[in-house]
């Protein structure tokens, strides 16, 4: 058998206008196809799985109802858009999702016509859906918007502010709830489906409009009646507060229900002003271990579907993130003032088993980035030592939060920050290259970069012990094999260590992960290498005698070259009155997309045979001079 008879029509669709023209009957049948089809295929290369399984049914009924792309479908987060890729032109190229040149892991925009929005951080497709809408309705267009957006994203203060402005807008933009961290109870069944298409008909909607102009002109009436009609639907659905915001509600039905989903949506396709349909789903649909444990099915990687055996890479020892959270219960036991709070990243950021041996002192404020920092400072205004525990490129959106509400107070506040640097497959939207750049600038920050993972269990207790808010950033995955030592102990603040001394005449300069690298790069040349520990305070003593014995200076970060480590050297540099020839290694100016980490680690040119290739190429010409001059 061949995929094509396997899913003989899943394997007629080449676009959603494939899909418009088959009948009802026919998409039931594709929904089913490509269940299985993603079953199959993410299997055998892994990715994000159990959203996805969650919103088939409702993939096809969007795609189904709506004409897309001239109906613009916006996806928040796209950890569920899988089904949408393979129902827009994009089947064949599944298998290739966040792999090296393969297909985004998430919507982007230059893959797809039908990817009307870059995502990858959650809580965006109101505002930009309705950014749309409102630009169609400018040009006389006549286009929907829709935002799928999901109950976890709807934790973000980011998606209340775009209700709170679609609400008070006439304008036509249907969002569409995913409420998937439910099962579906008894409310969400055949009544309810039923009043989610009598409320979303044209004969209510008539109703409902030409009653408010009738008892807009008795006023007392009409408070009366607008009351009315808010709580009976606060008594029958849970919708009053979007009704409130000036949404009309709609729901909740059925996400599985295929037949519930298309007839509601045919009828709100063509109501007029801001709606919003609240649909229940079970992420992991369809496969039981995944509706079983969603949390551990959300990015496998390749697994036997037969077994749900999940194939785990062989690891070499345990991950940053593995060495910071056992960190963190070790301290917890030491120090009752210690708090973990986290942006709804448990698993991700190693914190489950502090979440079980203290649960009295873990918070997950859910993807409320903003909120997760001035929480902290709070809890550091009265004596506590929040540890906040978050990902490089989600602390990017808690920028202002850490400049007023934790630097300039100068609030004791730990900034645990995983996946610093280059990542791999989540792509250009997960990559940590800027932090060391917009950290450095902020009055107070202390910032650390450890190079093995001792290191960051000392720089980790370091920062506790400190009066100031400080940061230390590690990358993704495993460290160089170092032993890790139990005690805990703190590091000299702004202090480098120099690890070879060399005779050529160039030093190098390294940051946190790259320092290996600069090791084994400097044996080879004879180089001076100084692991520099931290980024902020600067060891200036000791950079001011390297720069004093070594005319030529390379510096070697993974962070952008624009503003970060490098340029902190050369800033002191130049205030020391040293004239040093100086090259700055970094992740360059543009967005280094989706592999694995050692792939992105190459397009950056920050691999080793890359760093070698960088490095000879600069060095070798000086290297020539100086033996010709002396």
């Amino acid at each position: 058998m061949t995929l094509s008879q396997d899913f003989p029509l899943l394997f007629q669709i080449q676009s959603p206008a494939d899909l418009r023209n088959l009948s009802r009957t026919d998409i039931a049948a594709v929904a089913e196809e490509l269940r299985r089809y993603l079953i199959l295929t993410v299997s055998r290369m892994g990715g994000h799985f159990a959203a996805g399984l969650g919103t088939v049914e409702l993939t096809v009924a969007l795609h189904y109802v709506f004409d897309t792309p001239h109906d613009r479908l916006v996806w928040d987060v796209g950890h569920q858009a899988y089904p949408h890729k393979v129902l827009t032109g994009r089947r064949d190229l599944l298998r290739t999702i966040k792999q090296h040149r393969g297909l985004a892991p998430f919507p982007t925009r230059s893959e797809s016509e039908f990817d009307t929005f870059g995502v990858g951080h959650s809580s965006t497709s109101i505002s930009a859906a309705l950014g749309m809408a409102i630009a169609a309705a400018a040009r006389g267009e006549r286009r929907r918007a829709v935002a799928v957006i999901g109950d976890g994203a709807m934790t973000a203060g980011m998606a209340f502010e775009a209700l709170n402005h679609a609400g008070s807008l006439d304008v036509d933009l249907l969002v569409v709830l995913n409420d998937n961290d439910m099962s579906i109870s008894n409310n969400v069944g055949a009544m309810s489906n039923y009043f989610a298409k009598v409320l979303s008909g044209r004969l209510y909607a008539s109703l409902r409009e030409g009653g408010k102009k009738v008892l807009r002109q008795m006023p007392t009436v009409w408070e009366l009646a607008r009351r009315s009609e808010a709580h009976m639907k606060g008594m029958i659905l849970p919708g009053t507060v979007f009704e409130e915001m000036g949404l009309n509600y709609i729901g909740p039905i059925d996400g599985h229900d295929l037949h519930a989903l298309v007839k509601t949506l045919e009828n709100m396709r063509d109501l007029k002003g801001p709606q919003l349909l609240h649909v229940v789903t079970r992420k992991g649909k369809g496969y039981a271990p995944a509706e079983k444990d969603p949390i551990k099915w959300h990015g496998p990687g390749p697994f036997d579907p037969a077994s749900a055996t999940i194939f785990k890479e062989k690891s070499s020892g345990p991950t940053y993130s593995q060495i910071f959270g056992q960190w963190l219960c070790d301290m917890a036991a030491k120090d009752p003032r210690i708090m973990a709070v986290t942006p709804a990243m448990r698993e991700g950021s190693g914190l489950v088993e502090f979440e079980k041996k203290f649960p009295d002192r873990y918070f997950d404020v859910g993807i409320a980035e903003q909120h997760a920092v001035t929480f902290a400072a709070g809890m550091a205004c009265e004596g506590a030592r929040p540890v906040v525990a978050i990902y490089s490129s989600f602390l990017q959106r808690a920028y202002d939060q850490l400049v007023h509400d934790v630097a300039l107070q100068n609030l004791p506040v730990v900034f645990a920050i995983d996946r610093a640097g280059l990542v791999g497959g989540d792509g250009a939207t997960h990559q940590g290259s800027y932090d060391l750049s917009f950290m450095r600038c902020i009055p107070n920050m202390v910032i650390m970069a450890p190079s093995n993972e001792d290191e960051c269990r000392q720089m980790l207790y370091t920062a506790t012990t400190l009066e100031s808010p400080a940061a230390v950033r590690y990358p993704r995955g495993t460290g160089r094999g170092v032993a890790i030592q139990e005690e805990m102990r703190a590091l000299p603040v702004g202090k480098g260590v120099l690890v070879r001394e060399g005779r050529s005449g160039l030093a190098l300069l390294a940051f946190g992960s790259l320092v290996a690298s600069a090791e084994a790069i400097g044996e080879r040349l004879d180089a001076t290498v100084v692991n520099m520990r931290f980024v902020k305070p600067l060891d200036s003593e000791l950079v001011d005698r390297i720069a004093g014995k070594n005319q030529y200076i390379i510096t070697l970060e993974e962070n952008a070259i624009a503003g970060g480590a490098g340029s902190a050297v050369g800033e002191l540099l130049a205030s020391l009155g040293h004239r040093s020839a100086l090259l700055h290694i970094g992740i360059p100016d543009r967005a280094i997309m989706h592999g694995t980490r050692e792939n992105c680690l190459a397009e950056a040119d920050l691999d080793s045979a890359s760093l070698q290739r960088q490095i000879d190429a600069w060095w070798q010409p000086r290297l020539l001079r100086l033996a010709e001059i002396g």
